[in-house]
C-alpha cells in the first residue's frame, strides 16, 4: 500500500526479486502532480489492492523507468493504464523493443512534471546510466540503484558477506561495487551529475533497495559518494 513520506510524495514497498542470487526488496515512488496526476517511478507489481487505492483518486499519467534494469512490472501498468505516458532510461528502449515508450528520459524535466521535479542523467559508466530525480517541495532525492542500503540483517550466510563486500549494507550504503568499478574512465562525467545532486540540497533520499534516508540527506549523499571523489 502507498505510504506518505513527504508533501506530495509516496512510496510503495513491493515484491522481493532475485538479483544474481540475492533477494532484493524493491520500492516504487509516486508523486502527485497538479490536477491529481500521478507520476510513477519504477512501477511495482500491480496488485488489486493498489488498483483500488488509486481508483477515483488520481489519474496515472506518467510511468518512469529510471534505469535499464527497472522495467519488470512496466507492461502490466501500461496495459492497465493505456493513456499513461511511459518514459525510458538510456538503453531501455533498445532493450525492450516490445514496449511502446513516448521517448527516452533526458537531462531536463519534461513539461508534464518540470514544475514539481528536476532531473539529471548520472553518466560515466558503460554498464548503465540512471536518471536521478529531485522532488522540489519535499526536498526529496529519488534514486534507484545508485545507492543501495539494505538493513544489516537482511541477507544471511554468504549473501551477507557478498553484500558487505559490495558496500550495500546500512547505515553505509553505496553504489554496488561492480557498478562503481565501471566508472574507472568516466568519473569526471559522474561528478558533474553528483555536483548537481548535492546542489539540490536534499533532505531526504528515497531508494529502491533498502532503507531510505529521512533527514540529513545531503550529508548522507556526500558520504555515500566518497568513492567517486577520491581519485581522478
Amino acid at each position: 500500500m502507498l505510504e506518505k513520506v513527504g508533501e506530495g510524495t509516496w512510496t510503495c514497498d513491493g515484491t522481493t526479486v532475485p538479483f544474481y542470487g540475492m533477494p532484493y526488496t524493491t520500492r516504487m515512488t509516486v508523486v502527485v502532480l497538479p490536477q491529481n496526476q500521478l507520476w510513477v517511478h519504477s512501477p511495482e507489481r500491480l496488485s488489486q489492492s493498489l488498483v483500488q487505492e488509486l481508483a477515483g483518486v488520481v489519474k496515472v499519467a506518467y510511468l518512469i523507468s529510471p534505469n535499464k534494469l527497472h522495467h519488470l512490472f512496466l507492461p502490466e501498468w501500461m496495459e492497465r493504464y493505456p493513456t499513461a505516458r511511459s518514459y525510458a532510461a538510456p538503453g531501455l528502449i533498445e532493450k525492450r523493443k516490445d514496449l511502446s515508450f513516448v521517448k527516452g528520459l533526458q537531462d531536463y524535466a519534461e513539461d508534464g512534471w518540470k514544475g514539481e521535479l528536476d532531473q539529471i542523467i548520472f553518466r560515466g559508466s558503460p554498464a548503465m546510466e540512471e536518471v536521478v530525480f529531485f522532488h522540489k517541495e519535499s526536498k526529496t532525492l529519488i534514486l534507484t540503484d545508485l545507492i543501495e542500503n539494505f538493513p544489516e540483517n537482511h541477507f544471511k550466510g554468504w549473501r551477507k558477506g557478498m553484500a558487505r563486500a559490495a558496500g550495500i549494507l546500512a547505515p553505509n550504503g553505496r553504489t554496488p561495487l561492480d557498478w562503481r568499478l565501471s566508472f574507472v574512465f568516466g568519473k569526471k562525467r559522474a561528478r558533474r551529475a553528483l555536483t548537481r545532486m548535492i546542489e539540490w540540497e536534499p533532505e531526504n533520499i528515497i531508494i529502491s533497495h533498502g532503507n531510505c534516508i529521512f533527514g540529513g540527506g545531503r550529508d548522507f549523499l556526500v558520504k555515500s559518494f566518497r568513492w567517486l571523489q577520491s581519485s581522478a
